[in-house]
């Protein structure tokens, strides 16, 4: 089965700041992506990774009512 990859419109690559260069695709159910410049790849379970450091220095969560 081919997979489907798309390019994200405006998004830079985190290591080599090229522009239009990241495409997304799926790979064994896990969302992954990779630079066409540099072929620096990220997947899902890293973004999570980064977002559980960031929750970490998190305050607050203002809800208005």
């Amino acid at each position: 089965m081919k997979t489907k990859k798309r390019f994200i419109a405006g998004a830079s690559c985190p290591k080599c700041k090229a522009i239009d260069s990241i495409m997304l695709f799926k790979e064994n159910n896990v969302e992954k992506i990779e630079c066409m410049e540099c072929g620096h790849t990220q997947s899902q379970g890293d973004d999570q990774q980064q977002q559980a450091a960031a929750d970490q220095q998190l305050i607050g969560v203002f809800k208005p009512e």
